[in-house]
Formats: structure tokens, C-alpha cells, sequence
């Protein structure tokens, strides 16, 4: 039976956003070589597309993939081992028939790939490339860098994951701690850069998508972790908004400016559940989820919990003294408290260097200067914020309000 090519491309591209990581990450398990696996995930997903055209979609798209990349990778290791008089290990490869499931193949993937031994940013490229099937070309445009900086990343990872007998495997119970923290943070990484890219774009909404992916993948396939349902649900909170971040002509809109109408309320009920799940642990992603889910509950700006939000704040600061957060803080305390309290909160924060050249700190004074009243330190202020915004969308915003410091923003 055939099947048209406009159905055989989606059903492909499906399988490619679900399976990519299977397929690879099962041949990396049967053969332990990262690079031969890249080339059969790549040579089983070309030679799908003529064959479901001609046979039709395959019942089980995912089996069919994995079983054409296991005959490219055998294919290989018959020249190889014949070339070298290693036909043990072909049959050792031919003997493996019944692959684990999907859910424990990308488990293993991902905690392989955000290794704590493998730089920061090797995790991130080498995540996207085997987990989750993205390009060279996909990265090097979601960070910012050249293709060739994304594959030397991605090469120097495979390479440190040999020389160091990096195990394939998802680590045991008295390692798994230090390694889920390594792998939320390379998703939360992901997702702030498609929430707010570094590259002066306002946002990039497939990168953030796929990291939600990502945080779905590993709360689904390791439930005993409440961090890692935590960071779900941050994300998801936080992804809720996305319709409404944004004005008619691309410029960025503030929390308390955001028509909550357009906010995704099942998205927002989903993360709002997972929150309070979380909770009990109180770990820094779940106190960070509880405040994102207080915003959200909220039925508008006016009726936030700032009281709550100040505590969840001081709990966290007690995890993570981190000058970010405590500047956060301080703009709840001004909420909370008035505009003198937030303006005495942020001179209190000193210049830490996580703070240098940081465009929220002096946007954060004006904001307490224009509500005191002060409307010539609150335009200055703004300026200031307006001369180091991360991109033209938010320096516009700054640009305004100066120009009206005594009128809030509508």
C-alpha cells in the first residue's frame, strides 16, 4: 500500500521529534560508538522516507527505525571486523534482539550526555544533537555561535565520553542526585535561552518547547525525583504566557501588562498540580515553580500574593544565594512593602560581579523612583537600563519609559 508524501513527511517528522533519540541512543548501547550511531540514525530515517512512501507508515514508525539503523550499524561492523578479525564482536551485537524500552534508551541518552565531566556547554550541544535530533545548524542559530564551534563541542564530548569510560547507563541511586542536577540544568538552560535568547531576539519558541520535551522526558521516566517535576512545572508555567509576551509589533510585554486571557490555562493547571506535588521536597526548582504558580493562580496583577512570593524568595536565598534572586526579591518586597522598601532592597544588594552590566538592576531602581515620585532619577535610571538591554525589544520599553517616568506604562 502507498502512502501520499505529504502524509509520509509528517509521519517522518513525527518520528524524528519522538524516536531520533531512541534510534541513536540504541545504537550507541549495542555498539558503545557514538559516531557510528549518529550516521545509521541519520542513513534509517533517509531510507524511510522511499520505503513508507512505497510500503506505507509502518504500525510502529519508532521499531522500524531502530531496526534499519541496527542492520546499517551490523552492515558496518562486518567490514570492520572482517578488516580487523573481530567477528566476536559482531556477534555479540547480532545476539541482542529485543531492545529495552524507549522511555529507558533516552533515560540512559540524557544522563550520559549532561555528564558532570563534560563541559557546560558540550552538554548542551551534544543534549540537542542525540536527544533530541536538532541540526548543527538548529544549535549554532539557538546560541548564537558558528556550526563549526557546535560541532568541535559536540566532537570534543564523543571523545571525552571514550577517553573517560563515560558509561552509557543511567547512573545508580548513590550517584543520581549529582547527575539529575547536572541534567535539569542543562534543560532549564535550554529553555531560558528560547524564553530569552542571548541573541537580542525577543523569543524562540521551539527552543523552549523542546525543552519542555526534555522536562517531560525525565519527570515521566524518573518519578521519584520531585526536582525533576519541579522544573516541569516551572516550564510550564512559565511557557503558559507565551501568547501574551509579546505586542502586535514584537515588543516585549511585562508580567503585569500581559492580558491573562491569552495565557494557556491548561498548561497553567497542569504545572500548577505538578507544583504542589513538588513542593514536600522544597528543593530550589520546586520553590521556584511555587512562585511561578502564584503569578499564574493570580486572576490579576493586582491580586498577586506578594506576601507569599517575599517568603518563597527567602526560602530559596537560603538554598541558593544567588544576587539574581535577591533581586527578584527585592522587587517583591516592593510590591509587597512600596516602592522605598524595593529601592532600599536593591541598594542593599551592593555591585556583586553576577550583576555587572545587568540591564534588570537599573530598570528595577527606576521602577521604586517613578513610583516615589522621583521622575528625573527614574528616567535616568531608565536610560541607563535602555543603554544595556539585551535587545531592542526591551531597550525600546526602557526607551518609553523614560521619556514618561511619572506615568505608569498601560
Amino acid at each position: 500500500m502507498t502512502t501520499g508524501p505529504a502524509e509520509v513527511r509528517a509521519a517522518l517528522a513525527e518520528a524524528h521529534r519522538g524516536e531520533w533519540g531512541v534510534v541513536f541512543g540504541t545504537i550507541v548501547r549495542q555498539t558503545g560508538d557514538w559516531e557510528l550511531a549518529e550516521d545509521c540514525a541519520q542513513e534509517a530515517f533517509a531510507r524511510a522516507l522511499p520505503a513508507w512512501e512505497q510500503e506505507g507508515v509502518p504500525r510502529r514508525p519508532g521499531a522500524w527505525l531502530v531496526t534499519a539503523a541496527r542492520h546499517r550499524a551490523l552492515d558496518v561492523l562486518r567490514r570492520r571486523a572482517t578488516e580487523r578479525g573481530k567477528l566476536a564482536e559482531v556477534a555479540a551485537i547480532e545476539a541482542v534482539r529485543e531492545p529495552p524500552p524507549p522511555g529507558d534508551e533516552r533515560l540512559r541518552l540524557v544522563f550520559t550526555c549532561c555528564h558532570p565531566a563534560l563541559p557546560l556547554e558540550s552538554r548542551v550541544a551534544l543534549t540537542l544533537r542525540a536527544v533530541s535530533g536538532l541540526t548543527t545548524r538548529e544549535i549554532a542559530r539557538a546560541f548564537l555561535v558558528g556550526e563549526d564551534t557546535v560541532s568541535q563541542r559536540i566532537l570534543r564530548a564523543k571523545r571525552k565520553i571514550a577517553a573517560a569510560g563515560i558509561p552509557y547507563r543511567v547512573p545508580p541511586p548513590g550517584a543520581r542526585a549529582e547527575r539529575l542536577d547536572a541534567v535539569l540544568a542543562v534543560i532549564y538552560l535550554v529553555f531560558t535561552e528560547g524564553y530569552a535568547p542571548s541573541d537580542g531576539s525577543t523569543v524562540r519558541d521551539n527552543l523552549a518547547e523542546e525543552a519542555v520535551r526534555l522536562a517531560r522526558l525525565v519527570a515521566a521516566e524518573a518519578p521519584d525525583e520531585p526536582e525533576a517535576r519541579a522544573l516541569l512545572a516551572l516550564l510550564l508555567l512559565q511557557h503558559s504566557r507565551r501568547a501574551a509576551r509579546l505586542d502586535a509589533d514584537g515588543g516585549l510585554v511585562t508580567l503585569e501588562r500581559q492580558d491573562r486571557t491569552r495565557w494557556d490555562h491548561a498548561l497553567i493547571a497542569e504545572g500548577a498540580t505538578l507544583a504542589r506535588e513538588a513542593a514536600v521536597a522544597g528543593g530550589p526548582y520546586a520553590l521556584q515553580a511555587a512562585i511561578a504558580a502564584e503569578h499564574a493562580l493570580a486572576p490579576a496583577a493586582a491580586a498577586t500574593d506578594w506576601a507569599a512570593i517575599v517568603a518563597l524568595y527567602d526560602r530559596l536565598l537560603t538554598l541558593r544565594a544567588n544576587p539574581v534572586v535577591a533581586l527578584n526579591r527585592a522587587v517583591a518586597i516592593g510590591m509587597r512593602d512600596g516602592p522605598q522598601a524595593q529601592l532600599d532592597a536593591v541598594d542593599a544588594l551592593g555591585s556583586p560581579k553576577a550583576l555587572a552590566g545587568n540591564h534588570a538592576v537599573p530598570a528595577v531602581r527606576a521602577d521604586a523612583l517613578r513610583r516615589l515620585g522621583r521622575a528625573h532619577e527614574a528616567a535616568a535610571a531608565y536610560r541607563a537600563a535602555e543603554a544595556i538591554a539585551p535587545n531592542a525589544a526591551i531597550a525600546r520599553e526602557y526607551a518609553l519609559r523614560a521619556a514618561e517616568p511619572g506615568r505608569p506604562r498601560p
